[in-house]
């Protein structure tokens, strides 16, 4: 092995927890390996003066643009809240558009996939980015294949993460690809994080989202969904909880959240299985009759198509004991 050089290109309004983040992962990774095999971090922008975060942070790139011309082991451009609706920087887009030639690993974090869109990087790939921004990455970029509830994904040398905080798991993954699942484990520990969401982990959670009305049928169908998860729930009985024809409310729970009723419900389940998964000792059995699966074996189907695990494989790896995490 030998010195890993990892470089983040950064641009005016960028978020700095995608920046520092990741950074704090490799360079405690430094402490757990030998001076020939660290990671050597570089911050790349536009110029070396100092750039506003969104957070109002200044930070301040070690390399302009002209030059990092190459030579790079991982190369990751951070998000911003800002990118996903603003315009272009051609500046950042031209050079980006270069990183397959400037990196043999390169990829975004959060919102920093729609700067690698804009550079034609994502066709034909599996990306993901923060899920509140998912949608409108998929419509903007339709030649890629938006992962919406993946923490991280991979697709051969290029790399995407979630929103915010996941850019720190997506280091500790390529901590991990580097020097293996042990010493990645170490840092997840000295940082105090989950150690560590895998890539297939769920960052959908319907309990963190509400619509925009709280007093709407939507957000009475939603509550009374996550209240009583076991029940079953039909679109009909749905509807006449609110007072609507099962036609008029299924349309409107459309226009409010994007998805359909059936498809709300699953999510819920899904994420209700999740947290017992991760926090109890609880039968397979008993969580999917719990959840209102029904039965264990219809849980794995929609675990393993949502998730890419069966419960069995997430409960390993996600599983909460005693404050800490296994992995």
């Amino acid at each position: 092995m030998a010195v890993l050089k990892v470089g983040f290109a950064v641009h005016e309004g960028v978020q700095a927890l995608d920046v520092a983040g990741p950074i704090d992962v490799f360079a405690e990774a430094n402490n757990y390996v030998s001076p020939e095999n660290r990671f050597e971090t570089v911050v790349i922008g536009p110029h070396r003066r100092p750039l506003r975060a969104s957070n109002n942070m200044l930070i301040m790139a070690d390399l302009a643009f002209p030059e990092a011309d190459g030579g790079f082991d991982i190369l990751l451009v951070a998000g911003s809240p800002a990118l996903p609706s603003a315009e272009p920087d051609m500046q950042l887009i031209e050079w980006l558009s270069l990183a397959p030639t400037r990196a043999s690993t390169y990829g975004s974090i959060c919102t920093g996939a729609f700067a690698l869109g804009h550079a034609g990087l994502l066709d034909g790939r599996r990306v993901t980015t923060h899920w509140q921004n998912a949608d409108l990455l998929a419509a903007k970029f339709p030649a890629a294949q938006v992962e919406r509830d993946a923490i991280y994904v991979r697709d051969r040398r290029l790399v995407t993460s979630a929103g915010v905080t996941a850019g720190i798991d997506l280091a500790l993954a390529l901590v991990g690809e580097r020097h293996g699942r042990g010493i990645a484990l170490m840092v997840a520990k000295r940082l105090v994080v989950v150690a560590q969401r895998q890539g297939g982990q769920s960052q959908f959670s319907p309990y963190l989202t509400a619509p925009s009305d709280p007093e709407s049928p939507v957000a009475t169908i939603q509550q009374h969904v996550m209240e009583n998860i076991r029940d079953r729930h039909t679109l009909q009985s749905l509807a006449n909880l609110v007072g609507m024809s099962a036609r008029n409310f299924a349309r409107h729970f459309v226009q409010e959240t994007g998805i359909t009723p059936h498809e709300f419900i699953e999510r819920a389940r899904v994420d209700a299985a999740r947290n017992l998964l991760e926090g109890s000792d609880r039968q397979l059995n008993v969580i999917a009759y719990d959840c209102g699966f029904g039965t264990a074996d219809r849980m794995r189907i929609i675990f393993t198509d949502r998730l890419g695990v069966t419960p069995a494989q997430y409960r390993l790896n996600f599983r909460r004991l005693e404050g800490s995490w296994t992995t």
